[in-house]
């Protein structure tokens, strides 16, 4: 039978359990990795290797710090599923050469993965991702496998008690005592995720209500990403509890949604830029802001007004990570809820921007709601709408061969294209918005993004384009 092949992608590998993702192909990876660390950082290299709550990660995990230890390499493991930012985290602050979580992060329940970080304690980055997975085609795996207690004797592998360090690192972070003090009532859902514990961990039972804050690998059949549509029961817990605030996170918690007393789903979009305005106006911090293609232009409208630089990069937090760790960066995020924040480490972390947009509430005596209608009185009203549609390979292809041979749309919802930006994808502006649209990297998938005025038109923006494309059945 052939070997199944492995194929990385932004931040590693991931894959179907027992058809891609097996014994075998997580030793060969295992083993890669042992092999490019060890080159980089000599013979003295070490890891911190954590994981998720996913079906089997906890084995995986060990059987992986077994194949790094066997090659001479030094393994900090996690004593218990922790979230991807307490790996970035934990690999900072004891000075290892690199982090790896088994996660496969907001994926359906089939899949399980393996994230790489980089020494900076954030994603590693393309050219790190790309020498490990070079080094695959020729790893040989030994045929023996020590045993964990052996390794554990021989100082080799080092149990390590990550989440409850984690947990005094975000307390550090964050102004704890005055979130406790002014009793704010936090709804919490993890999706079933490596984020459950902590935001109970650092409040108490009695100011935060959960929910799916349990282990369980199918996570109840939706995919564990925080998205409005699958989080309803979140809403409906805010609603009918009177609650405060709403936080969710993906699997391994690196992600955030947020909702208001209302029970409405706040984008994050409107969380960035809340941190902005927090950060800057309210903790006298400065720095750039680091924004991705598909966010919002509220942030190009506050550089302005506060006089900070900004910066466009292509969509992936792997291009917000490289400049957090190199420069002044205030705020760095993209659309699909992965932020990070000044004061903090170079990496997503949905559970310590969940709590800081809190801290904010609580020291600005005002509710979500309250914030976000602050932000549309000072810079105007700014909705954003998305699209994913799913579509063949071939559909997907002829798309995109039809938007590069046309240079765009001409027209988007009766609105003349005055411009068309192509850092990543098709970006249309117009008068009354604009309209993004670009090819998911590993799916058959069409991902259709806008911001106007108001919610209807830049849901209207959306459709329009999808019906101009022949896709308008499409949308999920």
């Amino acid at each position: 039978m052939p070997t199944p092949s492995i194929t990385f992608g932004t931040d590693g590998w991931r894959a179907i359990i027992a058809d891609g993702y097996t014994f075998e192909t997580l030793d060969r990876v295992a083993c890669a990795t042992a092999a490019w660390v060890r080159s980089e950082y000599g013979d003295a290299a070490s890891v911190v290797l954590g994981y998720d709550t996913r079906f089997m990660s906890d084995v995986f995990a060990e059987r992986a710090a077994r194949r790094l230890a066997q090659h001479g390499v030094q393994v900090h493991l996690a004593d218990g599923f922790v979230p991807t930012p307490a790996v970035s985290w934990g690999t900072l602050q004891i000075e290892a050469d690199a982090g790896i979580v088994i996660t496969a992060s907001h994926n359906p329940p089939h899949y399980n993965g393996f994230k790489l970080k980089a020494d900076f304690g954030g994603p590693a980055p393309p050219a790190m991702v790309r020498a490990v997975e070079a080094q695959i085609s020729g790893v040989t795996v030994p045929d023996d496998l020590p045993t964990r207690d052996a390794l554990e004797a021989d100082g080799t592998i080092v149990p390590f008690d990550l989440s409850a360090q984690f947990q005094e690192a975000l307390r550090d972070a964050l102004d704890i005592d005055a979130i406790a003090a002014s009793g704010v009532q936090i709804a919490h859902d993890p999706m079933f995720g490596a984020g459950q514990g902590l935001v109970t961990g650092l409040l108490g039972d009695a100011q935060v209500t959960t929910l799916h804050h349990e282990v369980n690998p199918s996570f109840q059949g939706t995919p564990p990403e925080p998205i409005a549509r699958n989080l309803e029961a979140l809403g409906t817990l805010i609603r009918d509890n009177d609650l405060d605030v709403g936080l969710a996170n993906d699997g391994d918690a690196d992600r955030i949604g947020m909702f208001d007393e209302e029970g409405r789903f706040v984008t994050s979009h409107l969380i960035l830029s809340l941190l902005v305005k927090y950060l800057h106006q309210e903790r006298g911090l400065s720095g750039s802001i680091v924004k991705t293609f598909s966010t919002t232009h509220m942030l190009d409208k506050m550089a302005t007004a506060y006089d900070l630089p900004i910066e466009t990069t292509p969509i992936g937090f792997k291009h917000i990570a490289s400049k957090m760790a190199e420069g002044d960066v205030l705020v760095g995020g993209e659309e699909s809820g992965g932020i990070a924040a000044k004061g903090h480490i170079p990496e997503r972390d949905g559970v310590y921007i969940g709590l800081l947009i809190v801290e904010m509430m609580v020291k600005r005596g005002k509710t979500l709601s309250e914030l976000v209608d602050e932000l549309y009185d000072e810079f105007g009203p700014h909705h954003t709408y998305r699209d994913d549609l799913r579509i063949t390979d071939a559909q997907k292809n002829a798309a995109l061969e039809r938007l590069s041979e046309h240079g765009g749309l001409d027209a988007v919802n009766g609105y003349p294209v005055t411009e068309l930006q192509t850092l990543d994808g098709y970006k249309h502006i117009t008068e009354n918005g604009w309209l993004l649209i670009r090819p998911s990297g590993t799916e058959p998938v069409l991902r259709v993004y806008s911001e106007a005025e108001s919610k209807e038109a830049a849901r209207a923006l959306v459709k329009d384009a999808s019906r101009q494309l022949g896709f308008a059945d499409a949308a999920h």
